[in-house]
């Protein structure tokens, strides 16, 4: 489609482009509009198809026929405008309440208000500081994945003490009755932990603290929005405490490293565990760097709030993404919730969150590769499609530009180039954070 676009931008997340139509292209769009019409209706006394305009005029109206000619001419110009413009619509463009009907012969001028990300300033426009794990495994990295084969080997036992009370973080075995609400928590000897996240909060707080053979009566309630009305699902249950369990876990020496692990002694498991821990963030450190550097140049964004419509794009993003992955596990968003004792509310609380970071973090991101110069070629477009291994390069670039999704691609490699440039000059500092969450949680206890 030939089409001329001029643009301004008179506010941040605001894009007014004027759509100039020549005649010619006009004139197509209504002619097709009349072969449209009379290919789908049956006019009596002409053959489907072939009914002139006049009939037509007189039976569908002239003005009925400009309207299709002119709502296929935006539908078709729309993608182009954006294509031409290089820009992502955040939403529909916005041609009016009442546009302009095309006129046989004549150019068709429109004015489409066009809803886009907006442009952002950073603080700095300096490579970034973080905090990097070591390539290399760390002792204190060993010693956590060890603990954690040991953890396989550990066996629960009663604790004798029959005034020790239930504290958080027991293992422990009880009788659960649901008197409402909670039939999945019901049952006879259940053994379970109370610092797993699927257990309600209320329960372990009404657990914690009671001893052997204490009986116990614990209530709870949650809500959650279903369309505009409030749910509240009450929970009441009745608990009583069997047994406290105490974790044995057998001391690691070379008979115990044969015998369950196949290693004849400690240093040779501790060396397998070693190049396992290594190989692993081979795999996993690069990523680990891109996020961080991202995270850290998100911050810099100097813009208080973002723009609603923008906002709820991302937020819809992410949510599409999240339920996709539901998907591909059989699970449903009920059955998630559900299963983790997750308010509604909250979730989509937390979603939302999220989005606003996601948001900052790629505003960022186009700010930083448009201060460096960062651009997205012909060539760069064509890499793009090849690497996605697509049959046909032409047909699928074509493909995207007549949707008006070339433009989306073009954001996307800026940003890959702005995350490429911030891994490589990040300043990095290696920390090992694991022996740092070991100190600092004995720092805790102690206190």
């Amino acid at each position: 489609m030939n089409i001329t676009v001029t643009a301004e931008r008179p506010a941040n997340d605001k894009v007014v482009a004027t759509i100039t139509v020549p005649p010619a292209e006009v004139d197509s769009y209504v002619a097709q509009a009349y072969r449209n019409i009379a290919r789908r209706y049956q006019f009596q006394g002409f053959r489907r198809g072939r009914a002139p305009r006049p009939v037509i005029d007189g039976i569908v109206g002239r003005e009925a026929i400009l309207a299709d000619a002119t709502n296929d001419l935006l539908n078709d110009a729309q993608p182009v405008m954006l294509d031409e413009l290089d820009i992502v619509a955040v939403e529909r463009p916005d041609y009016g309440e009442d546009p302009t009907l095309v006129v046989e012969h004549e150019s068709y001028v429109v004015t489409a208000t066009v809803t886009v990300p907006p442009t952002v300033e950073l603080d700095s426009y300096d490579a970034v500081a973080i905090n990097m794990p070591p390539a290399e495994a760390t002792d204190a990295e060993v010693d956590l994945q060890i603990e954690q084969l040991l953890a396989y080997q550990t066996t629960y036992e009663d604790v004798e003490d029959e005034e020790r009370e239930v504290a958080e973080g027991d293992i422990i075995n009880v009788d659960i009755a649901s008197r409402e609400g909670a039939d999945d928590l019901a049952g006879k000897n259940r053994t379970m932990s109370l610092s797993a996240d699927s257990l309600p909060e209320e329960l372990v707080a009404g657990i914690t603290g009671m001893r052997k053979a204490e009986t116990k009566q614990v209530s709870w309630s949650r809500s959650h929005m279903h369309g505009d009305h409030e749910h509240v699902h009450a929970y009441d249950v009745e608990v009583t405490l069997n047994t406290i369990k105490q974790a044995v876990t057998p001391e690691l020496d070379d008979e115990l490293a044969k015998r369950s692990f196949g290693f004849d002694t400690v240093a040779e498991l501790r060396d397998a565990v070693k190049e396992e821990i290594e190989e692993d963030k081979q795999r996993s450190l690069p990523k680990l760097k891109e996020d961080r550097v991202v995270e850290e140049l998100g911050k810099r964004v100097t813009i208080e709030e973002l723009p609603e419509a923008y906002e709820n794009q991302v937020f819809q993003e992410l949510a599409n993404e999240f339920l996709t992955s539901l998907q591909r596990q059989g699970m449903s968003l009920d059955m998630y919730l559900g299963s983790r004792q997750i308010d509604t509310e909250a979730f989509l609380a937390d979603l939302h969150e999220q989005a606003g970071e996601r948001a900052r973090q790629g505003l960022a991101l186009d700010a930083l590769a448009k201060e460096k110069g960062f651009e997205a070629s012909e060539e760069d477009v064509r890499s793009e499609f090849e690497k996605a291994g697509v049959e046909d390069v032409d047909a699928s670039i074509d493909e995207f530009r007549k949707d008006g999704r070339l433009s989306a691609i073009r954001e996307s490699i800026r940003r890959t180039k702005a995350v490429r440039w911030l891994v490589d000059n990040a300043e990095v500092t290696e920390v090992d954070e694991v022996a740092e969450r070991r100190a600092s949680r004995e720092t805790e206890t102690a206190e």
